[in-house]
């Protein structure tokens, strides 16, 4: 049966306007009787070393859409961290959560060749160790909406799976999620203002609050004042090419009849599909500028998960910018953080239906991106 916190997340407010994101009135603390769920990449630095970026990101978009179609499509606070995700689901969709995540683990063991470590974590016992889960809706366009999460409750649920608690096991070997929509058919998405910047901004144990808040409405000031800062994903959509660089990746999240059938039905109908976007064929309720359009504006380059993440199209001078803003916000005790520039930017997709304007679309650092911000983050003093 479900409870009436089934309907939390449905009844948060969307809000507009990414400065507004450390207004605490924004957030709503997740019941009690809710779980977060969390997961990574075990030794994802390895995996950045062998150049496996788009393996890492499609295994950290798989978690969403594993999860996400294992709960019919129904709304669920989630974030991407380019090597892993976290969630949180109501008592009435824990069971098909946890089978999705299982299946997931194995799927990535399998197919991906990673090992991916996943964890459901109850919210009252989060809040047993004095930390919260608290959530608020970022609408980066009309089309939808993106969870923010405060509280300390995430980093919590993270670090209690990496000490082995609340671990959920691999399902049986050979089991698969239902992945349907998630692709990573886009190129690389080559930076036009010299570089692209993975930016992951973290309070330090006991920092004043007030302090940190400052810090990050000044951050995400000088970002959107600037005009040597953008979304990485340019007005006419990132590059399309075929055959896309992801089609190993999205023949192994195919269900059903061998992997080279799936390799060569990936290879047919990414073709129909990148005739219809190449040259601009309506198609029923499809119009593919239109589609283009929502694939800019739902770009999911900025978040907040306990802490800032950013994935910024920049100039080297607005790097220095924030390189020494955060160095002194790092020595006076107020955080710890981690920039990782590269050449290029990578997208993964989750479109349930093509022709809905709900699809999300995941943005990484093509060179390592958050992960690579997270090893620099973890080689300061704590």
């Amino acid at each position: 049966m479900s409870s009436g916190s089934d309907n939390f997340y449905g009844g948060i407010a969307v809000f507009r306007g990414f400065a507004r994101l450390m207004e605490p009135s924004l957030y709503s603390p997740l019941p009690d009787d809710w779980t977060v769920g969390v997961a990574d990449i075990v030794n994802s630095t390895r995996a950045i070393a062998e150049r496996r970026y788009k393996a890492v990101n499609m295994a950290g978009a798989a978690v969403i859409a594993s999860v996400t179609n294992a709960l019919s499509g129904r709304e669920f606070p989630f974030v991407f961290g380019g090597d892993g995700a976290s969630f949180a689901v109501a008592p009435a969709d824990l069971a098909a959560a946890r089978e999705a995540l299982a299946a997931t683990a194995t799927w990535v063991r399998e197919d991906l060749d990673l090992e991916m470590r996943v964890a459901l974590v109850p919210a009252a016992a989060i809040r047993s160790h004095g930390l919260d889960v608290r959530v608020a809706r970022f609408g980066p366009s009309a089309n939808l909406s993106y969870a923010m999460f405060s509280g300390g409750g995430l980093a919590f649920a993270d670090a209690a799976m990496k000490r082995g608690e609340f671990v959920v096991a691999p399902a049986p070997p050979g089991s698969q999620p239902d992945l349907t929509g998630l692709s990573c058919r886009f190129e690389e998405i080559p930076s036009a203002r010299g570089l692209i910047l993975s930016v992951l901004v973290l309070p330090t144990r006991g920092a004043d609050p007030a302090a940190f808040r400052k810090l990050i409405e000044d951050i995400i000031g000088l970002v959107e004042r600037s005009p040597d800062a953008a979304r990485p994903v340019p007005t006419g959509g990132p590059p399309l090419r075929w055959p896309p660089a992801g089609v190993e990746y999205e023949a192994r999240a195919w269900r059903g009849g061998s992997l080279a059938w799936r390799r060569a039905a990936v290879l047919g109908y990414t073709l129909f599909a990148y005739l219809i976007m190449r040259f601009g064929i309506r198609l029923g309720g499809f119009v593919p500028e239109v589609y283009v359009q929502q694939v800019v504006e739902n770009s999911d380059f900025r978040k907040y998960d306990d802490g800032l993440r950013m994935i910024l199209d920049c100039s080297a001078e607005l790097e220095g910018a924030l390189q020494q803003r955060l160095e002194a916000a790092a020595a006076k005790g107020i955080v710890r953080y981690g920039l990782h520039r590269q050449d290029a930017a990578m997208m993964t997709c989750f479109t349930r239906q093509a022709t809905r304007s709900d699809h999300v679309h995941f943005i990484d650092g093509a060179r390592g991106g958050y992960a690579s911000a997270a090893t620099a983050l973890k080689a300061m003093a704590v």
